[in-house]
């Protein structure tokens, strides 16, 4: 089905506030659908809304919440300050994405530079599955661990958080997952949900964890104003924090959006010899970082090694590899990366073939859910992804070992996935995640009844309208309009992400100029130049070949598009990264 564009009425008192602001009308229409400026603001923006839009604009590291404020804290910051000055050996247990592995880097480093013996434990995805497991805590206490503390991971594990207090551990968990009706009965919980207290509810687990390091950190100093070589590392600490909450796609809004920020613009020259190495390896050197950066080059990296086989030579990579050893694993990681990519690409041609042929995605059935044998459980999430972009429904996909399953899944934003897993818990043999994205286990004879109640919950929840793929756009703007210095002004946004996305524009109808070609390895791509008679831009659409014989056809379009700067042999220009084009009726 087409795409529908859905482009933001003109605000009408842009002109105003951005002579007020004293910013160009469009980045004022831009605010205004970020929900930055209201129509209150129409007629006078007054000097709180003023201070609103200028931290928003310019975030400062100051502006970030007290560590104490989130729930928690204040017990495990005091806890874990007691087992460092007492030598207590600690284990880290963290979950295997990027957000865990950074999560568990930043506590490593900040108790190893209080002088603790610290080490981590990772699960194996496909043999251990996500989150605490028995067998891993009698593990951790055998070696003779004294404290553990959980990154990521461990707000519902009741039974392991028990056995662990049972045994004798001190047990710390920390979480941004939703919790379930009962809490564990750990020594301290950390998450950002337990306490209305906390400005910031979606605080990703390596956030919560860089919070925690800042509480610690202020105990060993015994001030609120923490030691010089705790607060340089804590600033070191915000590419990790930012790793984290970029890969997790949580909203880059308030906090999460001022770690982001501080993060990127510290990730290139971060002292930590892993980073450096995966910078390298992804051909990012010399670059000025952003969000993308992170969330296509850096956190897939990363991931492969939890994906492909096991993420301890990742959490190796974070912490105590030094440049040698990180440059070793960082090439390895780039092998596994582009293993995963292949994979990724085979499963996801198999799994449309599926849905194609059995009309899986008709409008009788509103989710999907497949499994095989074949497929492996590492990457099938990221090809639930693809496939949700594709077709528009919640989709789980499970990978079959003997007589279980392991389930992962992605949803749209009208869909609630994890109160759908529970919905239809009765058929799984545990689930647990967030609203867009869960996992599930399930043994392979419930598979069926699964599927039915899972598609039937989707018939019952979404409207024909919530499976259209809208585009979002913020305005209708002339090429003309689109100049260097706006771009830069537009830049202020950035990092951009969930609830603060990459400016989208329409243009009205332009003429094509010169003759449109497609391109690429694969021609999968479609480069072309657009007039409207006075400026004329480059445009190049990724994956948008299938619309050059139309494009040829008519010689005149509509392009739903982000604007880019282009820089080649020196010289910079202004070009449409095109989404969209729509041809006269």
């Amino acid at each position: 089905m087409p795409r529908q564009w859905s482009i933001a009425a003109p605000w009408i008192g842009r002109d105003r506030a951005a002579r007020t602001l004293g910013i160009p009308p469009l980045l004022a229409q831009l605010l205004y659908n970020r929900n930055l400026l209201s129509d209150d603001d129409a007629t006078s923006v007054q000097p709180a809304q003023r201070q609103a839009v200028r931290a928003f604009l310019r975030p400062e590291i100051k502006t970030l919440a007290d560590p104490e404020l989130l729930a928690g804290t204040e017990d495990a910051s005091r806890i874990i300050a007691d087992k460092v000055r007492q030598r207590k050996p600690i284990v880290i247990y963290g979950d295997y994405d990027v957000d865990g592995i950074a999560g568990i880097a930043i506590l490593w480093h900040l108790l190893r530079l209080a002088g603790v013996n610290v080490s981590y434990y990772i699960p194996h995805r496909l043999e251990e599955g996500y989150g605490l497991n028995s067998q891993a805590v009698r593990q951790i206490h055998d070696g003779g661990a004294d404290t553990l503390i959980t990154v990521d991971c461990g707000i519902t594990a009741v039974e392991e958080v028990r056995l662990a207090r049972d045994l004798g551990l001190t047990v710390i968990v920390t979480d941004h997952h939703a919790p379930g009706e009962t809490l564990p009965a750990a020594d301290a919980l950390v998450h950002p949900r337990l306490d209305d207290r906390y400005p910031n509810p979606d605080l990703c687990g390596a956030g919560v964890a860089f919070k925690l390091a800042w509480a610690i950190a202020r105990r060993l100093s015994g001030a609120t104003r923490v030691d010089q070589r705790f607060r340089d590392f804590l600033t070191d600490a915000t590419a990790l924090a930012a790793l984290g909450t970029i890969a997790d796609v949580v909203p880059l809004i308030g906090e999460n959006r001022v770690l982001a920020r501080f993060g990127l613009s510290g990730l290139a020259a971060s002292r930590l010899a892993g980073l450096a190495a995966l910078i390298e390896a992804a051909r990012l050197e010399h670059r000025a970082l952003d969000s993308e950066h992170v969330g296509f080059w850096l956190a897939p990296r990363i991931n492969a090694a939890g994906r492909m086989g096991h993420a301890l030579l990742a959490a190796e990579l974070l912490t105590e590899a030094d440049s040698h050893r990180a440059r070793e694993i960082a090439l390895y990681l780039e092998e596994q990366n582009r293993k995963r990519q292949s994979l990724e690409k085979s499963i996801f041609q198999e799994a449309c073939t599926r849905i194609d042929a059995d009309r899986l995605a008709s409008d009788a059935r509103r989710g999907i859910v497949l499994a095989s044998p074949q497929w492996h459980a590492g990457v099938i999430g990221i090809v639930a992804s693809r496939i949700v972009e594709r077709y528009r429904r919640p989709t789980i996909l499970i990978a079959l070992d003997k007589s279980t399953g392991q389930g992962s899944g992605r949803s749209i934003p009208p869909f609630d996935l994890q109160a759908a897993l529970r919905a239809c818990g009765a058929h799984l043999l545990a689930c647990g995640g967030h609203a867009m994205a869960a996992g599930l286990q399930i043994q392979a004879e419930k598979i069926e009844a699964f599927t039915e109640a899972f598609v039937e919950r989707a018939n019952q929840t979404l409207t024909a309208q919530d499976l259209c793929d809208t585009l979002r756009l913020d305005a209708e703007v002339a090429l003309g309009q689109l100049t260097e210095p706006l771009l830069k002004e537009m830049n202020l946004l950035a990092p951009f992400g969930p609830g603060n996305p990459r400016p989208r524009f329409a243009t009205g109808l332009l003429e094509v100029q010169g003759e449109p070609r497609a391109v690429g390895r694969g021609g999968e791509h479609l480069s072309f130049w657009l007039t409207d008679g006075r400026t004329r831009r480059k445009a190049i659409g990724f994956g948008l070949a299938a619309h050059l014989p139309a494009l040829l056809e008519h010689r005149r379009c509509r392009a739903a598009f982000q604007p880019t700067l282009n820089t080649f042999n020196g010289r910079r220009s202004v070009e449409l990264r095109v989404l969209d084009v729509a041809f006269p009726e």
